[in-house]
């Protein structure tokens, strides 16, 4: 049921102007695919944390983005796409409408969708996977509509169907309007390419930046984290300061689509400047734990994401943690909840321990703590405020978050 639901956000790039668009004018549009073509395009996020999402979206320059249910819409041309992919943190996919037409029954569907360009968008050489979903239509059956459309690409362009392909196509059909989406990302956009070791629990790297940019982290302060785990808040951190490309180490659908444009990709990806001694971050990033191979697992994640310059990893209990010296900063934290992890009876002492070293060590430095329960929370005794519930590993957690203490 978990995957239903997140399949059905990401579909939420078609919103309901669609359907007073008509069918000829979609197809003019989808017939059109070369750079210049501007796209309607859906940035699949945390469900919850859309606000914040579009915020980012916003501060990087993408075009009035807007947040919707399951996500951000914006509009752009192909490279849009591509600095989507790269650039945003928070995303975890990034889709784009590449047609629509109506139909109202399969034979229908049969007929447009084999007149749609595909050749415009896929190449015959790499297989595809379709996925389907109907809704408020007179095609109803998902099945068969999938089938149609495999058919179609099949048929007319030759590429092959395999269901673990790497190229997703994605058909919606509501109130008798076909949408056909590309899914640009392929591996979803928390995958960095460089987080090798990962602890119990571990938290996305999507999730964890929109945490920090929901506590105010800007890359120009410290950041604790006494139970960093495999180290995720703190790559993160230190990747904002050190202003590097979250999508920097991997590869994207994109890359595989028709028409790809290699050379100005790479233009794209080698515009970030370089780090120099002079440029690199000033402050510092700590983390601890209580587990050897935690510390062990961070650093090498670090090392691989090309910021152990300026992490510190160390082994220690929450009741070992000192406050580090310079200026005041941010302490985020992700402890177990004891819905999975850990007993609850146990862990009151392990929260109310982390809320009294916060107030006798850190003045002046902000919390924030994830948790699905609000009375560990309120076990630390610290002037917390709750954020949005946000689905993570098939539970609500909250963002509790201080001022500076």
């Amino acid at each position: 049921m978990a995957r239903i639901g997140i399949r059905n956000a990401l579909f939420q790039i078609h919103d309901s102007r669609l359907a007073h668009v008509s069918p000829r004018t979609c197809d003019q549009q989808a017939l059109n695919g070369g750079m210049s073509t501007e796209f309607d395009i859906f940035l699949a996020g945390q469900p919850g944390l859309e606000p914040l999402l579009a915020q980012e979206a916003r501060d990087h320059g993408f075009a009035d983005p807007q947040p919707t249910a399951g996500g951000v819409t914006t509009r752009g041309p192909w490279s849009e796409v591509w600095r989507a992919n790269l650039t945003l943190r928070g995303a975890g996919r990034v889709l784009v409408r590449i047609g629509s037409f109506r139909a109202f029954h399969l034979a229908q569907l049969d007929k447009r969708a084999r007149k749609f360009d595909w050749a415009a968008f896929l190449r015959p050489d790499i297989p595809v996977r379709v996925e389907a979903t109907c809704r408020n239509s007179k095609i109803y059956h998902d099945r068969a509509a999938r089938q149609r459309v495999e058919r179609a690409i099949t048929e007319t362009l030759g590429a092959p169907i395999q269901p673990e392909a790497a190229i997703r196509v994605l058909v919606r059909i509501e109130d008798d309007l076909v949408t056909l989406s590309l899914d640009t990302s392929g591996e979803p956009l928390h995958r960095r390419g460089h987080k090798e070791a990962v602890g119990k629990a571990p938290m996305r790297e999507t999730l964890a930046a929109l945490f920090l940019r929901e506590c105010g982290y800007d890359g120009q302060e410290p950041v604790l984290d006494p139970m960093c785990g495999s180290g995720t808040f703190l790559l993160e951190a230190a990747e904002i300061a050190a202003g590097l490309h979250p999508g920097r180490s991997r590869e994207f659908a994109f890359e595989h689509f028709a028409g790809f444009d290699t050379a100005a990709w790479g233009a794209m990806t080698q515009s970030a400047p370089e780090i120099a001694p002079e440029t690199a971050p000033q402050i510092r990033f700590y983390g601890s734990d209580r587990d050897d191979g935690a510390i062990r697992g961070a650093s090498a994640n670090a090392k691989r994401a090309g910021v152990a310059d300026w992490c510190q990893f160390s082994r220690a209990p929450v009741g070992e943690v000192q406050r580090p010296d310079g200026p005041p900063g941010l302490v985020i934290v992700n402890p177990p909840y004891g819905a999975r992890i850990g007993n609850r009876k146990l862990l009151f002492s392990l929260y109310g321990s982390f809320g009294q070293i916060m107030r006798e060590r850190f003045a002046g430095w902000r919390v924030g703590l994830i948790t699905s329960d609000g009375g560990l929370a309120k076990a630390c005794d610290l002037p917390f405020t709750s954020g949005p519930p946000v689905s993570f590993g098939g539970l609500k957690v909250k963002l509790y978050k201080t001022g500076a203490l």
